[in-house]
């Protein structure tokens, strides 16, 4: 297999040996984008120069056989969300375009300090709003299993990439399911850590209760990997958790005998496409064919997941954004007469259609007389929620979805009907609200070659639990080996 489209695992192993240098990594990483990127368009930026100096580095770590860790010398993609000193940031908005921040982000610190390789900035939709990339200020980003099609979003840029070989593992936020959705119509895995897990830190804001950094990678392996180099407390970050990270790679046991799974009636609901139901339970029989018990389960407020999502992660959006008013930050309209005529314009030039309609559906549920009527019932009913995720948990290990209920869909097919796009993320968004942590990983492509996501959630810090399950189904079978032919 081209070095491209090898594991994490597996390079680290030909590092180690000798068998290959950091450089030649990246020298095919880049090579590969210059072959792929102008039909997939998953980059934003390439940081070229930084790579190579970064890759110096970490052959000088290898060669001394010095703070050598996994990730040593490893091309990682970086969605544009997350900053990095004097490197260019804009969250594929206009409104920061030739924004260049003056620290980093933790994660990336922390990845930095692993003797990571940054390829680049990867494509959004614009400030993480969207399900499809196709919400960028700039352009959208193609799917590689099929370029007429979407690779999902908000984190389609870091799916993409993945699976195009343009970096080895990249990085992606999750609100309501802005990893894990884009990792199932990419055909790769992606894990949303429990809230708290991993410091936001260097993250610009979308929601501030439901963010959370994670990994995008081909194997549950190499996404443990990644996890563990960038979880942990973080005192910049007041929402990080103290709690001790594991080795989640070396702790990973394959071994399901008597594992619970829990199979959720309202997760296999009318409506999902008949393909994505059948390789998710298909996938589920593995599991119970392997010694894992099956349980069906109720989780009677999934219902409600959509509504609340949107009352909540807009209303927090609406205040994250009211600092983006071409004084403190972002595009300044030169021409208007007075202060507000230059906030007002502004604002209409650098936000998108889906940011200004976010920005108003959250304003309008925090304003007077709405608040209590919709804000804070929506908190209500988010608690109900994670009741619902407490109550099974007493009865199951982990819990197995489908990660979305369709396969990418073609470019501009949902664009102008928000609603039908906003129930892209209708399997994912409930766990979100929880804050609990989720993986989906390939079990099987559809009829059109599309891959298919199952999604796996945890309790609460057991992201474990989840790499163990990953690893197992993908120990026996091989769809996280299938790599797309981009024409």
């Amino acid at each position: 297999m081209e070095l491209f489209y090898e594991t994490i695992e597996n390079l680290h192993s030909m590092l180690k040996e000798k068998k290959i240098k950091p450089k030649d990594i990246l020298d095919a990483v880049y090579k590969r984008i210059e072959t792929v990127d102008s039909k997939v368009k998953a980059y934003l930026l390439y940081t070229k120069d930084i790579a190579y100096k970064m890759a110096e580095e970490a052959e000088d770590r290898i060669m001394k056989n010095e703070n050598i860790t996994e990730l040593t010398g490893i091309p990682v993609g970086i969605k544009d969300n997350m900053v990095l000193e004097g490197v260019p940031t804009t969250c594929a908005a206009k409104m920061l375009e030739g924004y260049k921040p003056p620290y980093t982000a933790t994660v990336l610190k922390k990845l930095q300090d692993a003797g990571a390789v940054f390829t680049g900035k990867l494509n959004m939709d614009e400030y993480a709003f969207g399900s499809s990339t196709e919400n960028s200020g700039f352009f959208p980003t193609h799917n590689p299993w099929d370029l007429t099609r979407v690779p999902g979003g908000s984190s389609g840029g870091s799916a993409a990439s993945v699976a195009a070989g343009m970096c080895i593992g990249a990085l992606g936020s999750d609100t309501g399911g802005s990893i894990k959705q884009p990792a199932s119509l990419c055909g790769v895995t992606g894990l949303k850590p429990t809230y708290g897990r991993v410091s936001r830190f260097g993250l610009i804001a979308f929601g501030s209760s439901l963010d959370q950094i994670g990994p995008v990678t081909w194997t549950a392996k190499d996404n443990a990997i990644i996890l563990k180099y960038i979880a942990g407390k973080d005192k910049k970050d007041s929402t990080s958790v103290d709690i001790d990270v594991p080795d989640y790679y070396k702790n990973i046991n394959t071994n399901i005998k008597g594992l619970k799974i829990g199979l959720p009636d309202e997760y296999f609901i009318e409506g999902i496409d008949k393909e994505v139901k059948q390789k998710v339970l298909e996938a589920v029989d593995v599991f119970e064919k392997n010694g894992a018990v099956v349980k069906k389960i109720k989780l009677p407020h999934t219902e409600y997941a959509i509504d609340v999502y949107y009352v909540v992660a807009t209303a927090e959006a609406s205040s994250n954004l009211a600092r983006f008013d071409g004084v403190q930050y972002g595009l300044r309209d030169f021409e208007a007469d007075n202060m507000i005529d230059m906030y007002k314009k502004s604002r209409q030039k650098g936000f998108g259609k889906e940011t200004k309609r976010r920005i108003m559906l959250g304003t309008y549920v925090l304003s007077s007389g709405y608040y209590d009527a919709y804000y804070k019932k929506a908190q209500k009913v988010r608690r109900l929620i994670k009741n619902d995720f407490d109550n099974a948990f007493k009865e199951v290990d982990i819990i197995i979805t489908p990660t979305s209920p369709t396969t990418a869909f073609k470019i501009g097919e949902k664009v102008n009907n928000p609603l039908t796009m906003y129930l892209s993320d209708i399997f994912t968004i409930a766990p979100n609200l929880a804050g609990l942590p989720g993986i989906s990983i390939p079990c099987g492509f559809d009829s059109k070659n599309l891959p298919v996501g199952l999604q796996i959630v945890g309790k609460n810090f057991a992201e474990q639990d989840l790499f163990n399950a990953a690893a197992f189904y993908q120990q026996i079978t091989d769809f996280h080996k299938k790599r797309p032919n981009i024409l």
